[in-house]
């Protein structure tokens, strides 16, 4: 996934022991205006993944896995069940490593999500990505509402779980509509948060409205902490998985 969606930070995840993988193929059912990854008709599921995610997991000596997918509204299940087998063959392939999965909205199949949550994995990741008023532009096909509700319904169902979010900031959003946001999220119960510079991946993506200068996303970071987040990680190049690893670690109290 780090090569799909062109991270600008896998050489500093590498070297700390995390890498992120995508599962459920390389093309995604929706078209959001801020993505890089793939979409069109999916291929079949390859049922060889969570042996292959797991033995990369086992190869590479990660100590932090980050597993994600596109999403796969065409799956009964939006991809849950390969979700939980690839959790459980890390478990068995890579005991020591800690496991954070960032998942899709499952189309608000609460059945699916509970799968993801009973397979426990330490770190529960779904992005809002954007503020609201936002959402019928970039986001086709997602809910607001709905991403809330994940969050919520996770921390409700295991708070041995961390539950996690991101934000991208740069699309044309506000400072006052980042913030109702970030309330949000503290409401659903987000402990853990990335906030980064939208790039838009081409000239048939959603333009950046504007670049935020360092300073700002130092002024995120403190509005969020001080709104109830416990850990921020806000910067231009910050990413979903950046120093995923490292801030599970600080949250749990747990060496890196």
């Amino acid at each position: 996934m780090c090569r799909e969606a062109r991270c600008p930070n896998q050489a500093e995840c590498s070297s700390r022991g995390t890498a992120t993988f995508l599962i459920l193929g390389d093309r995604c059912t929706r078209d959001c205006r801020f993505c890089a990854v793939r979409h069109g008709t999916p291929l079949p599921v390859n049922p060889e993944e969570p042996f292959l995610v797991a033995a990369a997991t086992a190869d590479m000596g990660l100590r932090h896995a980050v597993v994600t997918s596109v999403t796969r509204d065409d799956l009964p299940d939006g991809g849950a069940e390969l979700f939980v087998a690839v959790i459980r063959a890390i478990r068995s392939c890579s005991p020591g490593t800690t496991i954070e999965v960032l998942i899709p909205d499952f189309q608000g199949d609460w059945q699916s999500l509970k799968k993801v949550i009973d397979a426990r994995p330490d770190v529960i990741n779904h992005n809002v990505e954007t503020v609201p008023r936002l959402y019928p532009v970039v986001r086709w096909g997602a809910s607001y509402e709905r991403s809330l509700e994940l969050l919520d319904r996770v921390y409700a169902h295991d708070r041995g779980i961390v539950t996690k979010s991101g934000l991208m900031a740069g699309m044309g959003e506000t400072r006052a509509e980042i913030t109702h946001v970030i309330r949000d999220m503290v409401g659903s119960h987000v402990t853990v948060l990335t906030i980064g510079q939208y790039l838009r991946p081409s000239v048939l993506h959603h333009p950046v409205d504007r670049y935020l200068p360092p300073h700002e996303f130092d002024e995120l970071k403190d509005l969020a902490l001080a709104e109830g987040i416990k850990r921020v990680a806000a910067g231009p190049l910050v990413r979903s998985s950046y120093k995923a690893g490292l801030m599970f670690a600080e949250e749990t109290g747990t060496a890196e």
